[in-house]
């Protein structure tokens, strides 16, 4: 998924805020739901962050155009880790591993059914 830096993405210095590369990365997540047709709210739960490691190794500016792939890493019964990358002129310049956790709409942890295992299989 491609993003574009804009001014209110950044800082006096033009800069892009650290903390907007988590942005553009759940951002990428949930483009992978609406090019599916569906929300990250799926029927049964919907998932939240349980642990992200985040390395940033440079930084992008003002006028920057970002590319943001996602891996899926690892499955489990109740969640999912993610290798998401965010490239500058095909250089990475950010990545973290963020592992989400699937709760039921009362803020449970719930285990995920095939249907959404599948999902997901088919969408990172």
């Amino acid at each position: 998924m491609k993003i574009r830096v804009y001014y209110e993405d950044t800082d006096t210095g033009k800069v892009v805020y650290h903390s907007n590369y988590l942005n553009y990365c759940e951002r990428a997540r949930s483009e992978a739901f609406y090019d599916r047709g569906i929300t990250p709210e799926l029927e049964s739960g919907h998932f939240v962050a349980k642990k992200i490691i985040a390395d940033y190794k440079s930084s992008a500016v003002l006028g920057d155009l970002l590319d943001i792939t996602t891996y899926l890493l690892e499955m489990k019964s109740a969640s999912f880790t993610l290798l998401q990358k965010v490239y500058k002129d095909k250089k990475i310049i950010f990545e973290m591993k963020i592992t989400l956790a699937y709760i039921n709409f009362e803020g449970k942890p719930q285990r995920m059914g095939d249907d959404v295992k599948k999902l997901l299989l088919s969408m990172f």
